[in-house]
């Protein structure tokens, strides 16, 4: 599929926001096709650098193609949790900035063939990367009623998640579930006519949320690659995360406010009686508010409604004794 098809989303604010040094070293993290990729490498000169990494198969062909035309490009094929090792694999520089984009892009959700797609029927899949793990489809073979309950539950934030699970256990005892149109049937029979409030949405769009995160372990990549990123950055060197539901920018929003408090933002620490000048550095500075897509990006593309951008830049100061302790959000690791 063509790579112009994957339209990214907040890309003049997210390259904006990383305020780019024409000599700098960064990462896209979440390379995709490329879109955030080429707008950095737009504005980098002779001598800056970028690294690309993505899980994807599909991802890491689109970005060998820009490698060989871009020497000042590099691309790994990696979970994002694994920026540490790759940074010092490549012996890279302290990062002037790290990005990342934590939306499925629209290649992968209408490749039937992956998985991912509601309106497409493929095999039940959903992984980022085919080749680790497993996939919705063995998920859904072995887990028990109350597993499937709690991972829709959990990750899908579905209030028929019971009602759900019960449905694909019945349907599984007759036949294995290994198709996306069998999944999605058995959730909208499931739910029926139940109202959610939201005529638009399609009723097992959820549970398809729910299992991608959940086999792609999204949220607790997520989770650990924060912390992670932080001690590649130099000072000055900026920290952005565009993130697609709640559940993400939930631990986004948590992380930096904790790396940009003293204590950990500990509320009971910040009642005790402390002078300001004796107060623990701090790793993080928040830059400005939280960013969503203006009326004129969600009617151009839809899927942009509930994009956030969240941005931090790195004090000169020390990283805690104890990094990352305390700063890995315990509920999604």
């Amino acid at each position: 599929m063509a790579d112009d098809v994957h339209v990214p989303v907040l890309l003049d604010e997210a390259v904006a926001a990383l305020a780019v040094r024409p000599d700098g070293t960064y990462i896209d993290a979440t390379f995709g096709r490329g879109g955030h990729a080429r707008a950095l490498l737009a504005l980098l000169g002779p001598t800056g650098r970028l690294l690309g990494i993505d899980r994807d198969p599909a991802a890491e062909s689109s970005a060998h193609a820009l490698a060989e035309s871009d020497p000042r490009f590099v691309f790994r094929r990696a979970w994002f949790s694994e920026l540490p090792d790759v940074h010092a694999e490549l012996a890279l520089a302290p990062l002037d900035g790290v990005l990342l984009d934590l939306g499925i892009s629209s290649p992968q959700i209408d490749d039937a063939a992956r998985g991912f797609s509601l309106r497409h029927d493929g095999p039940l899949d959903m992984r980022m990367d085919p080749s680790r793990g497993e996939s919705a489809a063995e998920f859904i073979a072995r887990a028990t009623v109350r597993e499937l309950t709690e991972v829709i539950h959990d990750y899908g934030e579905e209030r028929f998640a019971q009602s759900i699970a019960g449905a694909i256990a019945a349907a599984r005892a007759r036949a294995p579930i290994v198709r996306t149109r069998q999944l999605r049937e058995v959730v909208g029979q499931a739910i029926g006519a139940r109202t959610r409030g939201d005529w638009s949405q399609d009723s097992a769009t959820r549970t398809f949320q729910a299992l991608r995160l959940f086999v792609n372990r999204e949220l607790s990549e997520l989770a650990h690659t924060l912390p992670a990123a932080v001690p590649l950055l130099r000072a000055g060197g900026r920290l952005a995360v565009i993130s697609f539901h709640s559940l993400e920018d939930r631990i986004v929003k948590r992380f930096l406010v904790r790396a940009s408090q003293p204590f950990a933002g500990d509320a009971r620490a910040a009642r005790l009686p402390i002078a300001t000048a004796s107060l623990p550095a701090v790793p993080l500075t928040l830059v400005g508010r939280a960013i969503r897509p203006g009326r004129e990006e969600v009617l151009r593309n839809p899927r942009a409604r509930s994009a956030v951008l969240r941005v931090a830049q790195r004090t000169a100061d020390p990283l805690p004794a104890d990094w990352p302790h305390g700063y890995v959000d315990a509920e999604a690791a």
